[in-house]
């Protein structure tokens, strides 16, 4: 039966921000130095009552969500952000009333089609990835839930219950779930201050010896620095996955320079992520990898809290690629491969132990594929796409909420600290990092929580 707290969609419009790069960030063997934001507001109605509007912004980053060999970089980004304006354009002829998880798995039946039509329109030579998709349509997916709560007077992560959605969660998962909703697998309030996971890109230097020209902008420039500037205790490190020793070497080198900044520090406990963006040929290269790097830093080692995706996003075309031993020796998570339920049951026969949620996926999708790895008991991790502003606190808002989280990533700050400025002011326990933690607890707001 419809509800009273449904919505409809009264308008909605899309935009593009420009963001700049201080540093080029690479990873995937692919360099990112410039990007832009796909920022969409809309405006929701409920039957009785006053409108109220909501926000939502990410970045097009189509070098992640997008690699081809056969597009460049900006045409894959052209193609993402006509999408996105498309599918503004559906929400607009909406006119049904409903939850906003319900809004979006109807809108989400049409990207296909839309996908289909748009590479016959741009005569692109390969149609537009599921993931782009997903990358494209999440900041409207955002807005709708950012105004959804805003309508209500709620914080949106306190709409999830059987009391304002149509369905439990067997509706889109399996009949595991029949009776539960997704207040069971959120937090009502936002976990107070979380670690930051700081990025180590592949081009970033460690040491003033690794400096080849200084940015001259007054933030760090070397790894020591970061480390002592922000007080970091979570290191991700960007790898090749196709060259072993550079690879440990790397890790070698990290170590290394992360033991002498933190003993200055007199900090005893940190941790590192390890992200191969999928360049590994089998899981033989990660066990072979990892062997080499407890043999020379069986400390550093020991700090690997997990591993992201280390083989092919195509997990159906390359059956070969089981992670059951690696995932022995440290959680191994499922990223760009995870787009929905099924990709996940199938990371799961394939020995993979762990999840990386990304808002950048849909903010819907990320609470439902949330609540099923709850469920199968998976690691659990939020990650961002080098999220400025907006789109920054709206993935810490996810890591917030999602019970098991330990730590949010977010490398804006490094890379585009320019498109902060605005949200720095607004909410600065979430930006400006002395203990190397953010104040996630200030993202208690209405709609999203900021």
């Amino acid at each position: 039966m419809p509800k009273s707290t449904d919505v409809t969609i009264k308008s909605a419009t899309c935009s593009f921000e420009p963001v700049v790069f201080r540093t080029p960030l690479k990873f995937g063997g692919r360099v990112m130095d410039k990007g832009h934001l796909i920022n969409v507001e809309v405006e929701v109605a409920r039957r009785a009552g006053k409108p109220a509007v909501g926000f939502g912004s990410m970045p097009v980053a189509s070098v992640w969500a997008w690699p081809s060999s056969q597009l460049s970089i900006d045409q894959a980004d052209a193609a993402m952000k006509m999408f996105a304006e498309e599918v503004v354009e559906l929400t607009i002829a909406y006119s049904d009333y409903a939850h906003p998880i319900d809004i979006m798995e109807q809108l989400s039946a049409e990207y296909e089609h839309l996908a289909k039509q748009l590479k016959n329109k741009l005569k692109l030579p390969e149609a537009m990835p599921v993931l782009a998709q997903l990358v494209a349509a999440s900041p409207l997916d955002a807005a709708l839930h950012d105004a959804f709560g805003r309508v209500h007077g709620k914080n949106s992560y306190d709409t999830l219950s059987k009391e304002y959605m149509n369905h439990d969660l067997s509706n889109y998962l399996d009949d595991s779930f029949k009776g539960e909703y997704l207040d069971k697998y959120t937090l009502r309030e936002p976990k107070a201050r979380m670690p930051l996971y700081h990025l180590v890109g592949a081009l970033d230097p460690l040491t003033t010896a690794d400096v080849q020209k200084k940015v001259g902008d007054g933030l760090p420039e070397t790894l020591g620095e970061w480390i002592k500037h922000d007080g970091l205790t979570h290191l991700k490190i960007k790898l090749a996955g196709d060259n072993l020793q550079w690879d440990v070497d790397r890790v070698l080198a990290v170590d290394k320079v992360a033991a002498e900044a933190q003993a200055l520090r007199k900090c005893a406990t940190w941790y590192y992520s390890l992200d191969f963006n999928e360049k590994c040929g089998n899981v033989q290269y990660v066990l072979d990898f990892l062997a080499k790097v407890k043999a020379g830093t069986p400390a550093g080692y020991d700090r690997i809290q997990y591993i992201e995706q280390p083989t092919n996003r195509d997990l159906a075309a390359h059956p070969e690629n089981k992670m059951h031993e690696a995932a022995k020796l440290k959680p191994v998570v499922i990223d760009e491969s995870l787009v929905d339920y099924d990709s996940l049951l199938l990371a799961r026969e394939m020995g993979y132990t762990g999840v990386a949620l990304k808002t950048c996926k849909g903010h819907s999708g990320s609470l439902i594929l949330a609540a099923a790895a709850q469920k199968h008991n998976m690691f659990l991790c939020v990650q961002d796409l080098t999220c400025p502003g907006y789109s920054f606190l709206h993935s810490a808002s996810l890591a917030a909420r999602i019970p098991g989280v330990a730590a949010i990533e977010g490398n804006s700050r490094q890379y585009c600290p320019a498109a902060n400025r605005k949200w720095r002011s607004e909410v600065p326990q979430m930006f400006d990092i002395t203990d190397g933690t953010v104040g996630t607890g200030a993202l208690n707001a209405l709609g999203l929580g900021f």
